[in-house]
């Protein structure tokens, strides 16, 4: 008994040495030494606060068939890039999926020849001084063009995941954890050959050569993106941030995502409840008869606007969030499911619909909400409350996209 006493003791002792360690005198102080976070504007993003819209009739419902009903709602604060993402941006994480597959190789050609991995991934690697062990990677002799050794895109294949979280509510987690883990893989590389498919009898050829891979579109929006790639990108865009603030020592950031509908239509109008278009106005002009917008015109003087087919991301002046392009000259893909009749019984807290869609799932599951017109569309598809969709499989010359992150906490003003 007198031992086991000394021993509480000594273990009191211990105990209350931690405690007194802690810092926390024997307060109620919550866990110390917790990661450090201040929420700011991530890189080439604008703030969108919290606010409410009415969503619901414009010119799209000129016969009153009440399939879009007035709707107020409500939508938490957000970042949204300013432009849609360009070609140089998509070519950072293209290169980055292209880097990683060929390290993968070269590590099990390594392997191989000396029982063990040793290349270092943090140095800088020359995929051409490795040819001859990458050589997969590269088209067949029979396969190349004029004799290049181009690299064969189709190889560049990424798999993501993303989490169910509603069926993972539904079911209380009471089954395993992955079945509400879902994964996914797709090929990256921008689909060129859009700006051929798209139009028939138009000489497009130049614009399949180099519009993703000539430095004069750097600075455009990426086309030829199907949904499955656009969050794809997004997945990676997270998971390349969260790994430079694991490195630092910081919290993790929300995740990088395809904005919802309302989210997208909310930041579109620059503020201006009702407002047909970003810059508050009624008409696609301003005083001086300039075009606001990279759109089709009249009757189709495509030039008039001041491009041919897509313009800068910057182009044109952004609306009152400092978003730029919010209508014209690419439409953009949300993460939403396209249903006519959603604003009918979607909720007025950050509304949105969303199907998975699987092989053995309804084709209308695959109906995405694409938003804002494109530099190929008259001046009514470019207004903020006009709806449209497009198959989640389907890539275009004249959709593209951009990310959103929730802000962490309710206002900006929590965190000066």
């Amino acid at each position: 008994m007198k031992n086991v006493s000394k021993f509480l003791l000594a273990l009191m002792a211990i105990l209350t040495i931690g405690a007194c360690k802690s810092g926390d005198n024997g307060q109620l102080t919550g866990v110390l030494e917790r990661p450090k976070w201040k929420e700011t504007s991530p890189y080439g993003m604008a703030y969108i606060p919290s606010g409410t819209l009415t969503i619901g009739p414009s010119d799209q419902d000129v016969s009153f068939s009440l399939t879009q009903r007035p709707k107020s709602i409500s939508i938490q604060g957000f970042y949204m890039d300013e432009t849609e993402i360009t070609n140089n941006e998509y070519r950072q994480f293209v290169y980055w999926v292209r880097d990683s597959i060929a390290r993968t190789r070269l590590d099990m050609v390594i392997e191989m020849e000396s029982g063990e991995t040793r290349l270092d991934w943090d140095q800088e690697l020359n995929i051409m001084e490795n040819m001859e062990d990458l050589e997969d990677m590269f088209y067949p002799e029979e396969e190349r063009f004029s004799g290049r050794y181009d690299m064969d895109s189709r190889k560049y294949v990424f798999d993501y995941q993303w989490y169910d979280w509603k069926g993972a509510a539904h079911d209380n987690y009471k089954s395993n954890r992955t079945k509400f883990i879902k994964k996914d893989q797709t090929e990256i590389y921008p689909d060129t050959l859009v700006w051929i498919r798209d139009f028939t009898y138009s000489y497009n050829e130049p614009y399949t050569r180099n519009y993703f891979n000539h430095p004069a579109f750097d600075d455009y929006p990426v086309v030829g993106v199907d949904w499955k790639r656009a969050n794809a990108f997004a997945y990676w865009r997270t998971k390349y941030a969260n790994a430079y603030a694991d490195q630092k020592g910081l919290a993790n950031t929300e995740d990088f995502r395809l904005p919802i509908e309302a989210e997208w239509e909310y930041a579109a109008r620059g503020g201006h409840d009702f407002a047909p278009y970003p810059w508050g106005g009624y008409y696609v002009r301003n005083a001086k008869g300039c075009l606001l917008a990279n759109f089709k015109p009249g009757r189709g003087n495509y030039p008039e606007d001041g491009a041919m087919y897509t313009a800068r991301g910057d182009a044109y002046f952004p609306n009152d969030y400092g978003l730029y392009n919010m209508a014209g000259n690419v439409a953009e893909w949300t993460s939403s499911s396209f249903f006519e009749n959603a604003y009918s019984f979607i909720h007025d807290m950050n509304p949105d619909i969303r199907m998975d869609a699987e092989d053995d799932d309804p084709k209308a599951w695959k109906r995405k909400v694409i938003r804002g017109g494109s530099w190929k569309d008259i001046a009514f598809y470019i207004q903020t409350g006009t709806r449209h969709w497009e198959y989640q499989d389907t890539a275009k010359s004249y959709i593209g996209f951009r990310n959103v992150r929730t802000v962490l906490g309710q206002t900006m003003s929590d965190f000066k």
